[in-house]
């Protein structure tokens, strides 16, 4: 059940501008409102990180303005990149600024079938997909090699090519916006709408599976010359795609912790590979990072899934009702409705879940005393968790905890 269908205007929430602001040099996400209050809530902390000196704390305090300072004007930026972008680069492969059948892998479309099919179930669908350790996490073939690399090809010309770009998110430096490359209506609206959205009303209702409204897509860029690794965070959305474009690469694997209301335990850390065409589906709450590539680079396609009806009951950035603030685009993915609307399609939400579970239940009593294969059960995901061997205490240097934006 959809949130309405696409909304004209989205918003930001207020907090996106004072607060879990990345300090990347002591690995920490802050609050900032003013100078005297930051220095007495995290002076101790910074200093415990390595900011010894008042030099280096004034060091950080610019950072902060600064990164103040880009949000404020991310709009506006974002606007007049687009323009210059639009007017001025010549694509590679125009092609692939368009969504085609033929991009997409055969698995995958398989998958979309099955979901819009009659027959659709969760229990079903988590019989065709491989369920990672990690809670929830899912990973599947989503592009084509050959999509994957014309799309790859077509990212190192526009890198070629001089023109501005801004950071793909709060966090990595290393990237490119898929809105100011001008294919987010074209190729990302319509894989969420058409293609993912039957996938995740199966697999996440209660996060809004079957109302995703809008999303943030961009693409992060790992290797000697780019970003080595990314801390330990979780994603400002509902739900997280996580794709591998290429290239060759070795390490570099993703590494989850628990979701952010949970403690962590730093022995339960789990890995999970990146393999070439394949998406990795994941909580935006559901806390991670990236380990450091040990040779090669690698191109990642992320795409920022959100449901509004889910978000506008509660900011997942700031754990309060969002402040809405005008800004272009999808924005932060928040929109204008009336209270009892949004708490209703929550609700609903929440019933869809709930006959998910039923539907399982009712189809484990019938498949009682029922065998899969050469005489094994039919487990709770039908797959062995990927990485198994890789759970362990993961040599993770950075524990920022905070979100990414």
């Amino acid at each position: 059940m959809a949130c309405g269908g696409a909304r004209a205007k989205f918003y930001a929430c207020s907090c996106f501008y004072n607060k879990n602001i990345f300090v990347s040099t002591y690995g920490v996400h802050v609050s900032f409102r003013n100078e005297k209050t930051f220095r007495t809530e995290y002076g101790p902390l910074l200093k415990s990180r390595g900011c010894l000196t008042e030099e280096s704390f004034q060091q950080v305090i610019s950072q902060i303005k600064a990164e103040i300072e880009r949000r404020r004007s991310l709009g506006s930026t974002f606007l007049q990149r687009q323009k210059l972008i639009s007017e001025s680069y010549n694509p590679l492969h125009p092609e692939v600024y368009s969504l085609q059948r033929n991009f997409l892998a055969t698995e995958f479309l398989q998958l979309v079938d099955f979901c819009n099919s009659r027959e659709a179930s969760r229990h079903g669908l988590l019989q065709r997909v491989t369920c990672l350790a990690p809670k929830q996490t899912y990973k599947f073939p989503i592009f084509t090699k050959e999509f994957c690399r014309q799309f790859l090809d077509e990212l190192n010309n526009f890198e070629c090519s001089g023109l501005p770009k801004g950071r793909p998110n709060s966090m990595n430096q290393h990237g490119i916006s898929i809105a100011e490359l001008g294919c987010d209506a074209s190729l990302i609206s319509p894989l969420r709408d058409t293609f993912l959205r039957p996938i995740t009303r199966l697999l996440y209702p209660d996060l809004g599976g079957d109302a995703l409204d809008s999303h943030k897509a961009f693409v992060v860029h790992y290797g000697p010359a780019a970003d080595q690794d990314l801390a330990y965070h979780f994603d400002n959305a509902e739900i997280t795609l996580n794709v591998c474009l290429g290239e060759e690469f070795e390490g570099g694997e993703l590494y989850f912790g628990g979701m952010q209301q949970e403690m962590d335990n730093e022995t339960e850390f789990q890995a999970v590979a990146h393999h070439l065409t394949f998406g990795i589906l994941h909580c935006g709450q559901h806390r991670h990072g990236a380990l450091p590539l040990s040779a090669g680079e690698r191109w990642n396609l992320i795409v920022w899934l959100r449901a509004s009806c889910i978000r506008n009951l509660c900011c997942p950035m700031c754990a309060s009702k969002p402040e809405l603030v005008e800004t272009p685009g999808f924005g932060e993915g928040f929109s204008f409705v009336q209270k009892d609307i949004s708490q209703h399609i929550h609700l609903q939400c929440l019933r869809s879940r709930f006959m998910e579970e039923l539907n399982d239940k009712r189809w484990r009593i019938y498949m009682h005393g029922h065998t899969h294969g050469e005489g094994q059960a039919v487990g709770a995901c039908g797959t062995i968790p990927e990485n198994r061997n890789q759970d362990r205490n993961l040599p993770i240097n950075k524990y920022s905890n905070g979100i990414k934006l």
